[in-house]
């Protein structure tokens, strides 16, 4: 054991286990202690890096283990960014965005690269390079937004698409001029450089999806999939820096790669928000507060000079960016001030911009001291520049959130009070398709939704005879297991009856449900596909009815193709079915292919544009139902095949339903589907439930009939004789 006085407590600190305390210490309270005061947790970070840095008590050096997880964390944020962008959002708004990304970003470029020019004295390159800084945005303020519930909003999803139109050139100016002022620059430079950039681009755009699917498609431990993710950020960072460009542009383009194969309500992309923020980020925002030297700000007129043209022009540049974008669209003042306050904060990109340029040394003084692209007036400035630009962000989405939260409720419609009543049940038989049925389920009700999910699993007189009911326990905790690491409660159920079909049933008429997800095994085949148990279900049902065959992991699937009757639209329930299609393709970002009747593509195209969602959505026009198996030919192996089926009587009943089972299982036998059995109204007496009912209770009225008839008889005799 070694005594506490032989600990070296020198400062700064140089045992491992002690650092490693100090900073975690720091990244558990930092944020708990600025909160108190209003103050957003990435500037307590950076403050607190500034507190026990070299230029504060000295605690802490910056030496190299806060710089390996200073430079994780950096390419980690860069990642997040890519990977949270809404690419459907982009693809349907891009003329919009486009506009706003190119006016966000042009005119703090113009006008940062005149004043750090004639106003600060520096070159070209670091005017330019410093300018580019002030082009670009981080979304520091967006989970007050979400706070709030308006990220539909349309000023929003602008904004978030902007990003990544500025972050791309922004880094791309980096790239150019980092190769510049490092060498002599030729139009060789410029092609060598655009090359490199173009292979780099189509190998992660091109190659990177081929491995991820791949690799998603055969392995399905968490851990494994977890570093599978943060090898490919990794590869990728390293693959930019081979083509010429810093590494924050791989980050940010595996990102955007990763976003279809990470769906933002599964557990892979939880335990990449959870880790990213509570270590990697943290570690970065702590070690740029390490590089801050406040004494420069006090000692002389240049850093302050610095620090107060860096925040004039970038906050009023942003803010007339945003209310030109205000104009031209003809949003409200609250939008354009939501557009303003989102695009106003620094912090990322611009601290990987900054810290480029300061470690690119262009020469030395006479007494050796280098000389740097940005010196440290503009690192410095920059720290300025992200304080109060994060702090002005913070209080100006507060307060345009608050207003667009007031304006969103008085316009909420009757489909608000429609979902908070929607309960969804997943019915748990097979072990080996847990996960697959209850990401189902999640997927259904999208992130961050109050809709309750259940969890079912039936135990019948058969299975109490063999002891099956632990199994079923077992099956229930794993399942509430795997919904927890997504942040989601499920609530399980556990139902004692004679036989599944009727626990099923009697379970979804006790807990009110709304939805229900059916597991149907990857080994059935046409004489089990659906089976006696699911087609009483379904004839004894009226409420929506999922049958999912996982072929293949959700997110290694690329489209989904809807099949729907030809008076499919005239169904009770064709909105609801339609939304949670259009929710499923919007968390996983697929497009949809819709094939329907001239009539059904019409209504269909007039409800998905007054949606706030945005999916890529494509129509064609299908009315032979006796041709299905023209499907077998347009659909591809990584295609999701929805199935809309009808009831028996119902308006979109067709006999050719009927065939269902045996194609689906002789030609689809390997293909993605889900069955759906939309919402019916119940009204009367279907007296072909009868047939379907216990046959213990039948046998029991059996019983009770005969010994009437027994009755009635007798009193009869009786009569007679007298």
């Amino acid at each position: 054991m070694i005594s506490l006085f032989l600990l070296d407590l020198s400062l700064p600190l140089k045992n491992p286990v002690i650092i490693f305390s100090v900073v975690l210490f720091i990244i558990l309270f930092a944020p708990i202690l600025f909160s108190r005061i209003k103050v957003p947790h990435i500037i307590g970070l950076i403050i607190s890096g500034m507190i026990v840095g070299p230029y504060g008590f000295n605690l802490l050096s910056r030496d190299s283990s806060i710089v390996l997880f200073g430079t994780v964390g950096l390419l980690y944020i860069m990642f997040l960014a890519g990977l949270e962008i809404d690419l459907a959002e982009f693809r349907k708004n891009r003329n919009k965005i486009i506009v706003f990304g190119l006016t966000t970003f042009l005119l703090p470029l113009v006008t940062g690269t005149v004043a750090s020019y004639y106003i600060l004295g520096y070159g070209f390159l670091s005017s330019l390079l410093l300018a580019s800084m002030f082009s670009t945005h981080t979304l520091v303020s967006y989970p007050i937004a979400s706070k709030y519930g308006v990220t539909r909003n349309r000023a929003i999803n602008m904004t978030v698409g902007g990003t990544m139109i500025t972050d791309i050139l922004a880094l791309l100016i980096l790239a150019g001029v980092a190769g510049m002022s490092k060498g002599d620059v030729s139009p060789a430079f410029w092609f060598q450089l655009g090359f490199s950039f173009i292979v780099f681009v189509a190998v992660v755009l091109f190659l990177f999806p081929i491995i991820c699917r791949w690799f998603f498609k055969r392995f399905d431990d968490s851990i494994s999939q977890y570093i599978f993710v943060l090898a490919m950020v990794f590869l990728a960072s390293f693959l930019a820096e081979i083509a010429g460009v810093e590494a924050i542009i791989g980050a940010f383009f595996s990102g955007l790669v990763l976003n279809r194969f990470v769906p933002h309500s599964s557990p892979l992309m939880n335990r990449i928000d959870f880790v990213g923020n509570a270590l990697f980020i943290p570690f970065f925002l702590i070690s740029v507060g390490m590089l801050v030297d406040i004494s420069v700000l006090v000692n002389g007129w240049g850093a302050l000079k610095v620090a107060g043209v860096i925040l004039v022009i970038a906050l009023a540049s942003k803010y007339l960016a945003a209310w030109i974008t205000q104009k031209a669209f003809r949003f409200s003042a609250d939008e354009g001030l939501m557009i303003f306050g989102l695009s106003s904060s620094h912090a990322a990109a611009t601290l990987a911009i900054i810290l480029v340029g300061y470690n690119i040394i262009v020469g030395e003084t006479a007494l050796g001291q280098p000389i740097r692209l940005l010196d440290e007036d503009v690192l410095n400035g920059t720290i300025v520049l992200i304080l109060v630009s994060c702090a002005v962000s913070s209080f100006v989405v507060e307060r345009a959130s608050e207003k667009l939260a007031i304006l969103q409720e008085e316009q909420t419609t009757e489909d608000s009070d429609a979902v908070s009543t929607e309960k969804i049940l997943v019915s748990l038989s097979y072990p080996d398709m847990i996960a697959d049925l209850v990401d189902f389920g999640i997927m259904l009700k999208a992130k961050y939704s109050s809709i309750p999910l259940y969890g079912l699993h039936i135990v019948t007189d058969e299975d109490q005879k063999h002891d099956s009911a632990s199994h079923g326990k077992k099956i229930l905790n794993k399942a509430v297991d795997h919904a927890s690491s997504s942040e989601n409660v499920l609530i399980p159920l556990t139902r004692y009856d004679t036989n599944i079909s009727n626990g099923i049933i009697y379970s979804i008429k006790e807990q009110d449900i709304t939805d229900v997800v059916i597991g149907l095994h990857l080994k059935t085949d046409h004489k089990t596909f659906l089976g006696p148990k699911v087609e009483n279900i379904v004839k004894r049902i009226f409420e929506t009815i999922y049958i999912y065959k996982p072929g293949q992991p959700f997110n290694t699937l690329t489209r989904i193709v809807v099949a729907v009757p030809p008076a499919g639209s005239n169904e009770p329930g064709f909105l609801h079915w339609l939304g949670k299609v259009i929710t499923l393709a919007k968390v996983n970002s697929m497009p949809i292919h819709f094939y329907a009747s001239a009539q059904t593509i019409k209504i269909t195209k007039s409800i998905i544009e007054r949606k706030v969602s945005t999916v890529e959505v494509k129509f064609n026009v299908f009315n032979e139902w006796d041709d299905f198996l023209i499907f077998s030919r347009e659909l591809k192996i990584d295609d999701l095949f929805i199935i809309v089926s009808a009831r028996k009587n119902s308006v979109s009943y067709l006999s050719q339903l009927e065939k269902l089972p045996a194609y689906l299982s002789n030609y689809f036998h390997e293909q993605s589907l889900i069955l759906i059995y939309p919402k019916q109204l119940e009204s009367g007496i279907n007296m072909s439930d009868i047939e379907q009912a216990d046959s213990a209770l039948i046998g029991t009225l059996s019983d009770k009939l005969g010994a009437l008839s027994k009755a009635a008889n007798y009193i009869r005799m009786k009569l007679g004789e007298k």
